[in-house]
Parts: structure tokens; C-alpha cells; sequence
């Protein structure tokens, strides 16, 4: 399709392309962003835990807790969070068992979940909208059509044809919006719930490694 036929298209469509058209670059950016920001989460994570794995924490736990800092993705958030509850621990903290170092996880992963979903509720929005505001552009642009029937006192085949053509554009682009962005929402869906499932192993395991551990307790002054 031509440059020219783009042009077109849009202009025949008529006001209602330019909130499509944001909605799209607006879904567009999200997508990218999403995308990015998954893959790395997903990929460091896997990292992370495979290099902890069957491997004592004893000794080197600011190591640790420095490799968790310095890399990105929720597990390695709650792996931070978590072995700095640990270091910073009292007496009186270990007499409590882990209730302290379970509400650190805890308070990092809705930290960490916070984040992966942000966005989401835009991709939901547009495409719920997008269709929506086509099928107006398209009614909008039916009264157009007949407006000029009328005000033309007589019925022409081709000009109800083209009427009705230039007023269905809006509602091909706004399916055109939706539906793309629609799967990449539910794909989306699916990234994030593997990475709470990666988030709640993550946290087992850091548990299961960091009840091997002797760290001695803080002293409060």
C-alpha cells in the first residue's frame, strides 16, 4: 500500500483517526517497554537462581546481597530485601523465628509485582476503547452520509456506497488498534503470572538458604 493510499485513508476517516492513531503509538510504547522490561526480568532471574543453587550463603552474604542489588528483576529484589533482613537482625529478632524476613519478601514482592503490572491497565484500556471509538467515527460518519443524501434530494447508489465506505474506516482501524494489542495483553498476562510463580519459588529457595545460615545477630546499643 502507497504513502498516498495511507494519506488517504486517514483523511477519509475523519477526526476520529487521531485519537486512534494515539492510542496506537500510545499501546506501541507500552508494548516495546513490556517486552524489554520481561525479558530482562525473566532472564536474570533464571540467572540468579541457578548460580545460588546448591551453594552455601555462608561467609559471603554482603556478596550476595551486593550480585542481588546491582541485578535486575523481582527475584533478585526479593533475594536483596531478604538477606539484608538478615544482617541487620537482633536477638530479639531471631527469638521470633522468620516473621521478619517473610514481611521483607513479602513487602518486596508487592513492590516488585507493582512494577511488572505497571501499564498493563493502559493496554486493557486502549484495547477496550480503540473498537469503540471506531464504531463512533463509523455512526458519526453514517449521519454524515445521509446528511448529505438529503440535503441532495435524490439517492445515488454511489454516493451512499461511498458514504458508507469512508464511515467503516474508522471502525477497520480501530479493530486493527484492539486486536494486536488486546494479544500482546494477554500475553503480557501470561509473562507475569511465570514471573510471580519465579517470584514465590525465588522465595522458597532464598528461605531454604537463608535458614542454613550463621549470621551472628546485631547488637543493639
Amino acid at each position: 500500500m502507497t504513502q498516498y493510499d495511507l494519506q488517504t485513508i486517514f483523511t477519509d476517516g475523519g477526526f476520529m483517526m487521531y485519537p486512534l492513531i494515539m492510542c496506537s503509538l500510545v499501546a506501541l510504547g507500552i508494548i516495546l517497554a513490556k517486552l524489554w522490561t520481561l525479558t530482562i526480568a525473566h532472564f536474570s532471574s533464571v540467572k540468579l537462581l541457578e548460580d545460588l543453587k546448591d551453594e552455601s550463603l555462608e561467609g559471603r552474604i554482603n556478596a550476595v546481597i551486593e550480585t542481588a542489588e546491582s541485578t535486575k528483576g523481582p527475584v533478585a529484589a526479593i533475594l536483596a530485601h531478604g538477606l539484608h533482613r538478615v544482617r541487620v537482625r537482633t536477638e530479639d529478632d531471631r527469638g521470633k523465628g522468620g516473621a521478619d524476613i517473610m514481611r521483607a519478601i513479602n513487602t518486596a514482592g508487592v513492590i516488585e509485582l507493582d512494577f511488572l503490572e505497571r501499564g498493563m491497565p493502559v493496554l486493557r484500556t486502549v484495547s477496550n476503547v480503540a473498537p469503540m471509538l471506531g464504531f463512533l467515527g463509523t455512526v458519526v460518519g453514517m449521519i454524515l452520509a445521509f446528511q448529505q443524501i438529503e440535503s441532495s434530494g435524490q439517492v445515488d447508489p454511489a454516493m451512499v456506497a461511498a458514504g458508507i465506505k469512508v464511515a467503516l474506516i474508522t471502525t477497520a482501524t480501530g479493530l486493527a488498534v484492539a486486536i494486536p494489542v488486546n494479544v500482546a495483553y494477554n500475553y503480557f498476562v501470561s509473562r507475569i503470572d511465570r514471573l510471580i510463580l519465579d517470584m514465590e519459588e525465588g522465595a522458597q529457595a532464598i528461605l531454604r538458604l537463608i535458614w542454613g545460615l550463621d549470621v551472628p545477630p546485631r547488637k543493639v546499643a
